[in-house]
């Protein structure tokens, strides 16, 4: 199987901890977003897990601990965009942002690190090229340090709505999407640096631009050195080629404070989720109920060999 660390919150920058916690117990819970009840028990011993997907804007509190999953296979969806504290309120400077992606990609190799500039959004301040010009800022900083660059474009949220009418935030057109890809793209190769699409429905191929996957079987592939037999998530958007995860995160727990976010509904459920938090609990937020309903899931290993080659093709 493999584990998605998270689409939900930012474990490695708020729970790393309590991830750490969980590696080292072989099995977390997880509350089904839909109906609260119900919990999820999942064992995550390394037989059984192929690959950890992390998503973050700041590991910086996982650096230090890496050493701790050296049974697991896994890369980090790394975030790192232009803006500044108005749009994304509570990350480190960008400076220090950079660094950190820099060490990171030291510590376990360029290959799985990969950059991810999303969502790209205009208003006043954040003109089209604006992110051209800080694009070529950033991926000149990361040149050698990753290899792929992940773009999408802001999609409109029911619980953003009032950031985005604060912040003037709008969707790049047609048009300024093109000119965006075109830029990125030229700037990225001239720093070694691959870009493909998140959940777009349009291509780019002109730009050499293609739809990427965010969780990849291909790449882990790669990296774990044999074939995995995995399926697309369907419960993903359509334009998504994700292949299935589980998602051990939870909604309204992310601390960063982005006016673009999906996964929180206010402040204030952030504030009382984070107060919920046990790093030992095996839930990220609170803790078993005596009423929860605990079903227990039966993981087994993706993992398989390649195809043999056909002899009469080879003869």
């Amino acid at each position: 199987m493999v584990l998605s660390v998270s689409r939900r919150t930012d474990i490695p920058s708020f729970y790393s901890e309590w991830f750490l916690n969980r590696v080292k117990a072989g099995e977390v819970c997880v509350r089904n977003p839909m109906n609260p009840q119900r919990v999820s028990k999942i064992k995550i011993h390394p037989d059984a897990v192929d690959f950890i997907v992390f998503w973050t804007k700041n590991p910086a509190p996982m650096l230090d601990r890496i050493g701790e999953l050296k049974d697991y296979c896994f890369y980090f969806q790394f975030s790192l965009n232009s803006y500044a504290k108005d749009i994304e309120t509570k990350l480190d400077r960008k400076a220090t942002i950079i660094e950190t992606f820099k060490r990171l990609s030291d510590k376990i190799g360029p290959e799985r690190v990969l950059w991810r500039y999303d969502p790209i959004l205009i208003n006043p301040t954040y003109s089209v090229d604006y992110h051209i010009a800080n694009f070529e800022k950033i991926a000149a900083r990361l040149k050698g340090y990753t290899y792929t660059c992940t773009i999408s474009f802001v999609d409109f949220y029911r619980n953003a709505a009032k950031n985005f009418k604060e912040h003037n935030i709008k969707q790049p057109n047609l048009d300024e999407k093109k000119l965006l890809a075109k830029h990125l793209s030229i700037t990225a190769r001239a720093n070694g640096i691959t870009v493909g699409t998140c959940a777009e429905g349009i291509g780019f191929e002109e730009f050499d631009i293609k739809h990427a996957k965010c969780i990849d079987d291909s790449l882990m592939e790669r990296i774990l050195g044999c074939r995995l037999n995995a399926v697309k998530d369907t419960n993903q958007r359509k334009e998504c080629g994700c292949i299935q995860a589980i998602d051990i995160g939870a909604y309204n727990s992310c601390r960063n404070g982005c006016a673009y976010c999906y996964a929180n509904y206010s402040p204030n459920a952030v504030k009382i989720h984070s107060l919920k938090h046990n790093p030992l609990s095996p839930l990220l937020i609170g803790d078993v109920q005596a009423d929860d309903i605990i079903t227990v899931r039966e993981m087994k290993s993706l993992r398989g060999p390649f195809p043999q080659p056909n002899r009469a093709q080879l003869d």
